[in-house]
């Protein structure tokens, strides 16, 4: 009670005491004042000084109205106005806390960069100048006094306005072991986001490259914009800038990342690559969103590790989507990588608009959907055939209504109509135009069956039998965008299992499915499914591997397992009455606070209508382990059975505490081709943690054990 007395008597005593009758430069707040002849103001126990922003706490302090000082007895604790924390035994500085020197200080930047010194002297509120200094941001423990590392400086300067530290005569040492002097250093404080300045560098180690290094340096453009430019050095093998532009408006943003290379891979030419990527709000609900991807040659992407694409794809496209209605325009240029492919006869430039609109019909009720289309690509060459040129306007018009019996039984009815019209252009085979009306008609009925069995578990079967008609097919329009057809669960009850415009499923059929799904009351779900299609008639459009061909269809089953600590277990398969699988996947993921683990393994019959004229059997693993705090261990696999080897292996090393962290990665490719060839990259990448807003790592700090 005493104490809380004393307080407030503190705050009306200091602004009554008439020395000049001006108001106190700060606040004082303490459980004993006194006043010691006439120029003395003494306050102790829990003392707190404020100034506007600043906070200072301590012992005991002394004011001395005829010098205009505060002396303080610490251990004190001052809070300034940039919330920089100084650590001090004592200190004489101005009532407003900005002036002055603290005796055996120690600076503490957003809980994380400590510095140390001897003395520590504050000037104008804005520097903080520490002689006989040493800066770290690791833990140091009574049994390991030496830090992981340290600067040791005859002086440091810290600009809390610029937000910049500022080394005189610096040596940096890592465990206690001088590593490298520079009379000169400057690093950004751990507050500030954007400074011109040079960011953490990485070594590079490649057979196909040499031994090199990356050493970014970043440039803001004002507010909003900002350039890294990141040259690239290795031994004799290369010569290479790299380039980042990023810029920010009021209504979207935009990037670009790009290189320019001379290397002894390819003689006397420079190499390059642009990749570009931007979004705009425009007026009316409208976006605008464009792409750029450009390379110089093939292997150039593969050879510096800057894409793994084998097609590259600009475009630009305006879109709005509401409740009920979208509409898009697009443009598109592709250019392909693959030795197999060429880009004379592959469909390069293309044009798309859409317009869509969902709607209730009165008379019919349901709901339905209302496509117009517009669609055209062309080929650089002239060739007959393979130059073909299309384009094609279509309408299409979707409905579907439901109804629920008092079983439970659910009746839709489904229809669709399309209608096109398309141009053809160097392809003498096919007459032109053709147009062509595909109308579908369909019956569904699904009879979901839930039950809720002992001990909360709850469990649902789903029959679903679906009957389709839709007119024959007879057009002789080239299929071109509809050729790889994959049969699964998601289209297994469509009405047009054909991804694009160029071909229409036809004919007489029955697609026919059942799932049943156990929800466990301890967490975990157990769903399966099957289903296959019968025709009427043997179908003429599906080749062989698609698992649609045939009076019966391949039978399409999945499995699907979930537990309740996030493992996940899922296989789709599509086989015949025999058991021959067409395609087999099955997919493994787990996720913990430890465990990340990703696995799949996919095969594939051959299928020369999709240009694989032999089977495929790949299995792709990407894992990640944290088998302590502070360090990760990383893998990804990729074998090709039917090669019979590797295709790709990569492993890699994380090491993170609250001061350093060090990245190690180690990968293979094993593939080559005309272009590439297989070759092993090593990187490593050591940061500072503390400098510049990099990331807190507060969350790795170690603890001292006894």
């Amino acid at each position: 009670m005493r104490g809380h007395v004393l307080r407030l008597l503190a705050l009306i005593l200091l602004p009554l005491a008439a020395w000049a009758q001006e108001p106190p430069a700060a606040t004082l707040i303490a459980d004993r004042v006194a006043v010691v002849g006439n120029s003395q103001l003494v306050a102790e126990g829990h003392v707190e000084v404020l100034y506007e922003g600043a906070r200072l706490k301590a012992v005991r302090v002394v004011y001395d109205r005829p010098t205009d000082k505060l002396t303080i007895e610490g251990p004190l604790t001052l809070v300034t106005e940039n919330d920089a924390i100084l650590l001090a035994d004592s200190a004489e500085l101005t009532p407003d806390l900005t002036e002055g020197l603290l005796v055996s200080a120690r600076m503490v930047l957003r809980q994380q960069l400590q510095l140390a010194a001897n003395e520590l002297h504050r000037v104008g509120g804005r520097y903080s100048v520490l002689n006989k200094t040493v800066a770290s941001s690791c833990r140091v423990c009574a049994g390991s006094p030496i830090p992981l590392w340290q600067i040791r400086a005859q002086r440091i300067i810290h600009d809390e306005q610029e937000k910049q530290l500022y080394f005189d005569h610096a040596r940096f040492e890592v465990m206690g072991v001088p590593i490298l002097y520079l009379p000169r250093l400057r690093l950004p404080d751990p507050t500030l986001k954007r400074a011109n300045g040079f960011l953490i560098p990485e070594l590079r180690f490649s057979d196909g490259l040499g031994s090199g290094i990356k050493l970014p340096y970043f440039i803001t453009l004002g507010r909003h914009a900002d350039l890294t430019v990141t040259p690239y050095l290795s031994t004799g093998r290369t010569r290479t800038l790299e380039l980042r532009y990023r810029q920010a408006f009021r209504h979207g943003e935009i990037e670009f990342n790009g290189a320019l290379s001379r290397d002894t891979l390819v003689k006397g030419e420079t190499r390059r690559y642009l990749f570009g990527e931007g979004r705009f709000d425009l007026p009316r609900d409208f976006e605008l969103t464009f792409n750029i991807q450009t390379v110089s040659d093939p292997a150039y992407l593969l050879d510096y590790g800057y894409s793994g694409r084998d097609r590259l794809r600009s475009d630009i496209a305006v879109a709005r989507t509401r409740r009920d209605k979208h509409v898009e325009a697009a443009l598109y240029y592709y250019n392909s990588l693959r030795a197999s492919e060429d880009n004379r006869t592959l469909p390069t430039s293309l044009a798309d608009l859409s317009w869509q609109r969902r709607f209730e019909p009165g008379l019919l009720g349901g709901i339905a959907k209302l496509s117009l289309e517009a669609h055209a690509h062309h080929r650089r060459s002239n060739a007959d055939v393979l130059g073909r040129d299309v384009a094609r306007a279509a309408a299409r018009l979707d409905w579907r209504r439901s109804w629920t019996t008092a079983a439970g039984l659910r009746i839709a009815t489904l229809g669709q109509m399309n209608l096109d019209y398309t141009g053809l252009a160097d392809d003498a085979a096919t007459p032109d135009p053709v147009t062509r009306a595909a109308p579908f008609a369909a019956v569904e009925l699904r009879w979901p069956l839930v039950r809720a069995g002992r001990g909360g578990a709850t469990q649902v079967l789903e029959p679903v039998v679906q009957l389709v008609w839709s007119d024959d097919d007879d057009s002789t329009l080239p299929n071109e965008d509809s050729v790889s057809v994959e049969f699964d669960e998601g289209n297994l009850f469509a009405l047009n299992r054909f991804p694009g415009a160029d071909a229409y499923e036809d004919g007489l059929r029955a697609n026919l499915g059942l799932s049943w799904t156990r929800h466990a009351a301890q967490g975990w779900s157990l769903a399966l499914a099957a289903g296959r299609v019968l025709h009427a008639e043997t179908p003429k459009q599906f080749a062989a591997g698609s698992g649609l061909d045939g009076l019966s269809s391949d039978w399409l089953a999945v499995v699907q397992l979930k537990t309740a600590d996030n493992l996940s277990l899922t296989n789709r398969a599509v086989f015949d009455d025999s058991f021959a699988f067409t395609r087999n996947e099955l997919r493994l993921a787990w996720t913990t606070e430890r465990v990340g683990l990703a696995s799949s393994y996919v095969w594939q019959e051959a299928n020369l209508a999709e240009s694989r004229s032999i089977d495929s059997s790949e299995w792709v693993v990407d894992a990640g382990y944290r088998f302590r705090d502070n360090w990760i261990g990383k893998a990804d696999w990729r074998y090709d059975f039917v090669a019979d080897r590797a295709a790709h292996a990569g492993v890699g090393l994380e090491y993170r505490n609250e001061c350093v962290t060090l990245d190690l990665s180690l990968s293979r490719r094993f593939t080559s081709s005309t272009s590439v060839r297989p070759t092993t990259d090593f990187g490593l990448q050591i940061s500072l943690n503390g400098f510049g807003a990099g990331g807190d790592a507060s969350a790795y700090r170690r603890t001292c054990s006894r």
